[in-house]
């Protein structure tokens, strides 16, 4: 990857020496990428506040991530698949969208009435995506119901958000909070803001008229399986309770490439959540006040959340369903002879570097 320059390093932010190593593990990335080419697009169905949309979801190669060139998250490897030399030119980007809308003309039946877009990294971050190309996108989409772009709370600012609800858009923010502990995002994730400034982006956001996505992340590293299960069953709650966020999206850590946790896990270190976290996550907190969903990515192999690979997809069929229809009652019909061994590792694992089950 290409050096970043010295004002993209976010000194004092999160924990420098981690960063320095974060930084050696991203250098081993020797790909190149397009920049008129997207990362990945996709059609698909999310549920939203104004019911089930067919979704068109874009990740738009940018320059990465500010925070990932600076060291960044343990478990992010996205920035891997950037551009190199940190930008990508408002032509550019637009012949990315482009190339999505050709994909949804020959993949969807009828237009998506919802667009996501990503970056990872931070779509509200004009080193990403200058102001220019998000006006643009946002003319683009202008047409549709819904919009969610991602961002971290640092850039979520009521005229950026404007140039969305102005075009009458329904527009939600997704926000990569991670967890509501300060202290496992902080100390696990390498995350360096805390709880009150994502309280602070789902105020402006919803003083312009927008919602928010929160993203958590089950079983970051240096947490056991029971302590993910229990901290992410407290995040959901604490974030459905803050006014302006609607939806909260649980994804279980997989392991990508150039990561700290990707080391970890060839030495032995580290073990996706099990599936029956995710869904022990979801029926419990089936009753907060706000839509809760998963996607597994990866999920069935070593890499992604899995159980023991006989009942890796039943579990899964579950979760897409109690997302789209937020009924618990769904995984009362899955079963499998692993959920004892799943329930052990609950009551005794007690180190994160030795996982009692693989």
């Amino acid at each position: 990857m290409s050096k970043p320059s010295p004002e993209v390093y976010e000194q004092g932010k999160g924990m420098d020496a981690h960063n320095q190593a974060m930084r050696e593990i991203r250098s081993r990335k020797d790909e190149t990428y397009d920049p008129r080419e997207p990362t990945r697009v996709w059609i698909d169905e999310d549920n939203t506040p104004d019911g089930v949309y067919q979704s068109l979801t874009i990740i738009l190669n940018t320059g990465g991530c500010r925070w990932a060139r600076a060291g960044g998250c343990t478990m992010c490897g996205y920035v891997a698949e950037s551009v190199e030399g940190g930008s990508v030119a408002h032509e550019d980007l637009m012949a990315q969208v482009e190339q999505c809308l050709d994909h949804e003309e020959e993949n969807a039946d009828d237009e998506c009435g919802l667009i996501k877009i990503y970056t990872s990294g931070s779509f509200l971050d004009e080193r990403e995506v200058p102001a220019e190309t998000r006006r643009a996108i946002a003319e683009t989409f202008a047409d549709r119901d819904r919009i969610v772009v991602e961002s971290l709370p640092d850039f979520v600012e009521r005229e950026k958000i404007e140039d969305f609800t102005e075009q009458g858009l329904e527009t939600d923010i997704a926000v990569g909070l991670e967890t509501a502990t300060d202290r496992v995002r902080r100390d696990c994730v390498n995350k360096y803001f805390e709880f009150a400034e994502f309280e602070r982006a789902c105020a402006d956001a919803r003083d312009c008229g927008a919602g928010v996505k929160a993203y958590l992340l089950m079983k970051p590293p240096f947490l056991s399986e029971s302590e993910a299960v229990d901290d992410m069953k407290s995040s959901v709650r604490r974030c459905a309770a803050v006014d302006g966020c609607h939806t909260v999206s649980m994804n279980p850590v997989n392991v990508q490439r150039h990561t700290m946790v990707e080391d970890l896990f060839h030495d032995g270190g580290y073990r996706p959540p099990w599936l029956w976290s995710v869904a022990e996550v979801l029926e419990s907190t089936a009753d907060a006040d706000a839509i809760v969903i998963s996607d597994p990515v990866g999920h069935g192999s070593d890499r992604g959340a899995h159980n023991c690979g006989e009942c890796d997809d039943t579990v899964q069929n579950a979760i897409k369903d109690f997302d789209l229809r937020q009924d618990p009652s769904v995984f009362e019909q899955v079963s499998c002879e692993c959920e004892r061994t799943w329930e052990v590792v609950l009551e005794r694992e007690t180190g994160y570097n030795q996982p009692l089950a693989r």
